[in-house]
């Protein structure tokens, strides 16, 4: 086994200090000092042991991993991890976890779209067989969500099984910025994940000041509909609710399992709940809400105020949860305070598209991603 296999194994764990600083000292305040507990080591000579042309990276775990000074070929764990490395640096990305439909590849810059599925090594469906990873030679595995004992061991056993160092990178929208900058850094992109994260803290300082400034009685009551039924959704506190919940939306949605999650629910209790608004992420579902009688009573049905978020590359509430997003809490804001905000979506998504996913939007593409963001 490679010696810096050997090295980097998980040895303590970061506080999770972001989301309470935040509260104390503002976003900006404290995104900065959230940085300083993820650290990359200037130079190799920390580790006496450590090959002269690599340096000792503490990812947000508090896992310390030997990497490569030069990385050139990077795999992607799962899904929230291929957004991250394809919007910061799809030159170094080697293949996707999952190949992406055709309607998706149209989204997605040219020179990315032949790259090979590889398969996921984390998350629900694992598919990915170590001695592919291994004869597909990254220099380097990260991984952008959860982080937990279970990444944790996963991480230390692929990394002692393969010999190629894997990051675990906080993947909370809270940490969105840090996170940006942490992975440009270690990739040797600073200046494109320097501008890329200034925009995403410009987005959540955005939506930190709209939501401050309306109070709790005047902001909607939201319901996420998943599934053609509608009668799945993300309980308060989840990730696939956090960006409903950052917009200003109160998640009508709680009794799921604790911990947050997905859950299913009775046609009664989302009648017993009434929301204002409902977002969803089927399609089907939009197209037979309004002629479903079980739904015919519901204020926001009502009210024509049942919305699709555009999912192509990605979902703009999750699926996956990871950079996509940002374009997505935008949506919600003017979505939800239409008053507070003047301009077009249209403009908001042509840049976003081209700043982060690299195209450039038609205007007939624009029309289809964005047919049900103001309802049927």
């Amino acid at each position: 086994m490679p010696s810096h296999a050997l090295r980097a194994r998980a040895q303590s764990r970061v506080p999770d200090l972001c989301g309470a600083g935040r509260r104390l000292i503002g976003w900006a305040l404290a995104t900065a000092a959230c940085l300083s507990l993820v650290v990359v080591s200037p130079a190799a000579a920390l580790d006496a042991n450590a090959p002269a042309d690599t340096h000792i990276v503490t990812d947000s775990a508090g896992r310390t991993v030997t990497v490569p000074n030069r990385i050139a070929r990077v795999q992607a764990a799962g899904p929230p991890a291929t957004v991250l490395l394809y919007t910061l640096a799809p030159e170094k990305l080697i293949g996707w976890v999952r190949k992406p439909s055709p309607a998706e590849l149209e989204f997605l810059n040219p020179k990315v779209r032949e790259l090979p599925e590889i398969g996921r090594l984390t998350g629900r469906g694992d598919t990915a067989n170590l001695e592919v990873v291994i004869k597909a030679k990254p220099d380097l595995i990260i991984d952008f969500g959860t982080v937990n004992p279970t990444y944790v061991s996963l991480a230390d056993r692929v990394q002692a099984q393969t010999g190629i160092p894997y990051l675990l990178i906080d993947g909370r929208l809270a940490s969105t910025v840090a996170s940006m900058k942490l992975v440009g850094k270690i990739l040797g992109v600073d200046a494109r994940a320097e501008t890329l994260a200034d925009k995403a803290a410009a987005v959540m300082g955005e939506a930190e000041q709209t939501v401050a400034a309306v109070p709790e009685a005047q902001r909607p009551r939201v319901y996420l509909a998943r599934q053609a039924s509608g009668l799945q959704t993300g309980n308060r506190g989840s990730i696939n609710t956090e960006i409903i919940e950052r917009a200003g939306g109160i998640n009508v949605a709680t009794g799921g399992r604790e911990g947050g999650g997905l859950f299913n629910v009775s046609p009664e209790q989302v009648i017993a709940w009434n929301p204002d608004a409902v977002i969803t992420v089927d399609a089907n579902f939009f197209a037979s809400v309004h002629s479903t009688p079980a739904w015919s009573d519901i204020a926001a049905v009502k009210q024509n105020r049942v919305f699709l978020r555009p999912d192509l590359p990605y979902g703009w509430i999750d699926e996956p949860p990871s950079l996509n997003r940002l374009l997505g809490l935008q949506w919600l804001l003017r979505l939800f305070y239409p008053q507070r905000f003047n301009g077009d979506m249209r403009v908001l998504t042509r840049d976003f598209y081209k700043q982060f996913y690299q195209v450039e939007l038609s205007d007939a593409q624009l029309d289809r991603l964005l047919a049900g963001t103001r309802g049927p």
